[in-house]
């Protein structure tokens, strides 16, 4: 079985990354599709949608830590 060249090489990656930046997108990551043409940037959301249960959650674990 023959190895098959690379489908994008990381200049590729880091190209796409910072057209993205550029075009001012806060890159959280990068999906490749398996025939290397395919780049979709996934952007970094600031607004995440909790819960009120989520929301007490994590300021009860943050009290916890800062305590110890």
């Amino acid at each position: 079985m023959s190895r098959r060249p690379a489908a994008f090489t990381q200049a590729d990656v880091v190209r796409a990354v910072k057209a993205a930046r550029a075009a001012g997108l806060d890159v959280a990551g990068l999906e490749l599709g398996l025939d290397g043409r395919t780049i979709r940037i996934v952007e970094r959301s600031e607004k995440i949608a909790t819960s009120p249960f989520d929301q007490w959650k994590a300021n009860r674990d943050a009290r916890q830590t800062q305590g110890t």
